[in-house]
């Protein structure tokens, strides 16, 4: 699959309807609650290697903006320092942060940090496919039409994330989003899976670069 088509300008309808949100969600919840039990080892290793290497908790808590705008606690493992938002260039990460333990870059190069984010999905605040939730102050941005990714729920993996993740311009990346929640179905959920597997084992994309993320 390319990338999305030409843009328009239209506001945004989901596709599939309550239907496809039902069975979406009994496969979330599958998927979910399995990554969990086969994740446990890995969350626990990582959780105590992040404990061993620096001082704060393990785990990373941020608010993160989810479906029709309602506010949410994302779970992480942590990355960075404590108190990292506050440091250097805040919300901003890019290769060689000097904010990132040494830890942190192998979690994030294996997106072991992410596994966390099941949790979110069994509580019913993600889904397994769906727009990287993004946080209150760049929601502010967003126009009507921007708007029309809140319309699903937020998702680990993406159409986005699968086509230049961070590398992406912060305003490409929301109209590859508001194209799959145009275009979502079971489908292209399954296709985007098999290509986040693809993607996770090339560490591809982690960091804006020179041309990615919001500024």
């Amino acid at each position: 699959m390319g990338l999305a088509p030409a843009r328009h300008r239209g506001l945004v309808v989901a596709a599939g309807g309550n239907s496809l949100n039902a069975l979406s969600r009994c496969l979330d919840l599958v998927i979910a609650s399995v990554g969990l039990v086969l994740g446990a080892p890995l969350i626990v290793a990582g959780a105590v290697a992040v404990r061993l290497e620096s001082r704060g908790h393990h785990i990373y808590r941020q608010q993160r903006i989810g479906k029709d705008g309602a506010a949410f606690e994302m779970y992480k493992l942590r990355t960075m320092v404590s108190g990292a938002e506050g440091m250097g260039s805040g919300l901003v990460v890019d290769s060689g942060d000097s904010r990132i333990t040494r830890v942190g870059s192998f979690l994030r190069r294996t997106s072991i940090d992410e596994l966390p984010n099941l949790l979110n999905v069994w509580r019913g605040e993600m889904a397994i496919v769906g727009p990287r939730p993004t946080v209150q102050v760049q929601v502010e941005q967003y126009t009507e039409r921007q708007r029309g990714r809140l319309v699903v729920k937020p998702g680990i993996t993406g159409w986005a994330q699968i086509n230049g993740r961070a590398t992406l311009p912060w305003s490409e990346r929301i109209e590859l989003d508001l194209w799959y929640v145009e275009h979502r179905s079971l489908l292209l959920d399954l296709k985007i899976l098999i290509r986040t597997i693809r993607m996770v084992f090339g560490g591809q994309g982690l960091y804006r670069g020179d041309t990615g993320g919001w500024r």
